[in-house]
């Protein structure tokens, strides 16, 4: 009897420990750095002006991080319902695999959504910058909308200017704005180069999953131009963020050491542009979500290095 005990708290762990790895795997952690990116350059921007806030840099990143992992989970959700995911090359995915039970991917995505919204209001009410209200409200739509309801703007091809937008500019000139609460081109300019760099990951993971996209009708930008050209747009957003840094070392001296991000970037270059198997591409996705958050963390401190 006891050691039938043992064995079924044993089975019991064992399944618990399953569904974890699941979730942890339909949250996509390798997107993570392109959350806390922006969140660390508008903390660089702030301390530079000499308003950083902690508390409010840390609700920025609860709302960001919340954000892309809902939005993670709402692509594995309407993708797999749409049956987009049947066919898939790349990592598991939670509904299409039929792991977890589609609804429950779809409440953990609202869950998130949630969270990120009561962030978001806490911040609203501490800077009185109202109008952030309506701006967090596009953001939970854009995240839901991109492969959600009947007209995904992700099966458009027009994924790329979505994270270029919210993932760039929102993200890091709002970290940015809350905290100095005026204009401040720092900011506006990391979330400029930290926008390419959010298209330059979902690029290389659209060419990855080119051809089986074709087939279910989803119409990406990389689907679109073809994978000879979505290679080359991949790069040239990849390098962008480079040549946006170029003038910085010369008002923020320490912003030099930025450029240490090419021993990430140089790399993801060359397999992008050799590369024939969707693991080499997976690759190529790693180090690009890394570089960015790289190139934010080493910004952001050549920005707050000014004050000494």
């Amino acid at each position: 009897m006891a050691q039938q005990k043992k064995t079924g708290k044993s089975s019991a762990t064992s399944k618990r420990s399953a569904s974890v790895k699941l979730w942890l795997a339909g949250a996509r952690l390798r997107t993570l750095p392109l959350a806390i990116a922006p969140v660390l350059i508008g903390m660089g921007a702030a301390d530079a002006a000499g308003k950083f806030d902690l508390a409010l840099s840390l609700l920025a990143l609860t709302v960001s991080l919340s954000l892309q992992i809902g939005v993670n989970y709402a692509n594995d959700y309407s993708d797999g319902i749409r049956g987009t995911d049947a066919k898939r090359v790349g990592p598991l995915r939670l509904t299409g695999s039929n792991s977890v039970r589609p609804a429950a991917v779809k409440n953990a995505a609202f869950a998130l959504f949630g969270i990120a919204g009561i962030a978001g209001l806490i911040i609203v009410v501490l800077t009185q910058h109202w109008w952030f209200l309506p701006v967090g409200a596009v953001s939970i739509l854009a995240a839901w909308f991109y492969t959600g309801g009947k007209s995904p703007y992700g099966y458009a091809g027009l994924g790329e200017l979505a994270v270029f937008i919210f993932f760039g500019l929102v993200a890091t000139y709002g970290t940015a704005y809350i905290q100095i609460g005026s204009f401040d081109i720092n900011s506006l300019f990391g979330g400029i180069a930290l926008g390419f760099f959010a298209s330059a990951v979902l690029m290389i993971n659209n060419i990855r999953d080119i051809n089986t996209d074709a087939q279910v009708g989803k119409r990406t930008l990389a689907v679109k131009v073809g994978a000879k050209w979505a290679k080359a747009l991949f790069v040239v957003m990849l390098w962008l963020p480079m040549i946006i840094l170029a003038p910085f070392p010369f008002i923020y001296p320490a912003t030099f050491f930025a450029w240490a991000t090419l021993f990430l970037v140089v790399p993801a270059t060359v397999i992008a542009l050799a590369a024939k198997t969707p693991r080499e591409q997976i690759l190529v996705l790693k180090l690009t979500s890394f570089a960015a958050l790289a190139y934010a963390a080493l910004f952001a401190q050549g920005l707050a290095a000014i004050n000494g």
